[in-house]
């Protein structure tokens, strides 16, 4: 399995995981190449290809799958679309599956906002063109849903209606009845790699207040203190070092709390 080209594509042109042939995708906007980020800013060029392909993928804290996860629900929180293309595909290559990044999608549409779904839809749909990926490959609409845990989500949904309920009534049902009683319990997308969605996300947009209840989440849904430290690395890169030191408090108080 291929981590990284050798050099860095232009986002118009990706590699198909079929068959290795290159597909032009459409309408995409093309990201820079090495020789472009060269003769712009060479330091950069030799950060990313030592530092981010050389070193950062390689760790083996996290495997190149929950990376690839990582990378995309990022890039879709903050509406990154030109470097999208590139990591969808590096995200099939990588194990993910095609019924695993609609879930994907469709998950950030909640925790990121409709607007930013739907660029990753544009984007994702010429990817999965490219790679045939048709309807048979993804999740339908509705269907059987996982357990729900009913002690916990009645204790969740009591407290969030005691503090908000008289505020915001319809932001707490809708939490309830769609978010913890429909998507979190839609079975294309594992309730680990779900809750791994959402602290990435949360972490690459600043939304410190709720790392805490998710990461506990993410922990209970399987997610380790090794795993969760190096998402906190990794998202370094792709959403800044100060969104990276800003979430490091709440993980570390919530790691610590659980090592107690």
């Amino acid at each position: 399995m291929k981590l990284f080209s050798a050099t860095v594509l232009s986002l118009s042109i990706v590699a198909s995981a079929a068959d290795g042939q290159q597909t032009i995708i459409e309408g995409a906007r093309a990201m820079p190449t090495t020789e472009d980020i060269r003769a712009v800013a060479p330091a950069l060029e030799k950060y990313a290809k030592d530092v981010v392909r050389g070193d950062l993928w390689q760790r083996p804290g996290l495997s190149v799958r929950d990376r690839s996860i990582v990378t995309v629900a990022a890039l879709i929180a903050r509406d990154q679309t030109v470097e999208l293309p590139y990591y969808l595909n590096l995200a099939l290559d990588n194990g993910v599956k095609p019924i695993e990044l609609s879930e994907i999608i469709t998950h950030l549409g909640f925790y990121t906002g409709w607007a930013n779904a739907m660029d990753a839809v544009a984007a994702a749909k010429d990817v999965f063109k490219s790679r045939n990926i048709g309807a048979d490959h993804l999740p339908p609409a509705s269907g059987p849903q996982l357990p729900l845990d009913e002690a916990a989500e009645a204790q969740r949904a009591t407290r969030v209606g005691e503090q908000f309920g008289k505020i915001t009534p319809s932001l707490v049902q809708y939490t309830t009845d769609v978010l913890f009683r429909d998507l979190w319990l839609r079975p294309g997308l594992a309730p680990r790699d779900r809750s791994l969605v959402t602290v990435s996300a949360l972490v690459a947009t600043g939304q410190v207040a709720q790392i805490t209840y998710h990461l506990n989440r993410a922990m209970d849904n399987g997610l380790t203190k090794e795993e969760a430290g190096e998402v906190v690395g990794h998202l370094a890169f792709y959403a800044g070092w100060p969104n990276a030191f800003s979430a490091a408090p709440a993980v570390k108080d919530v790691i610590e709390k659980r090592s107690r």
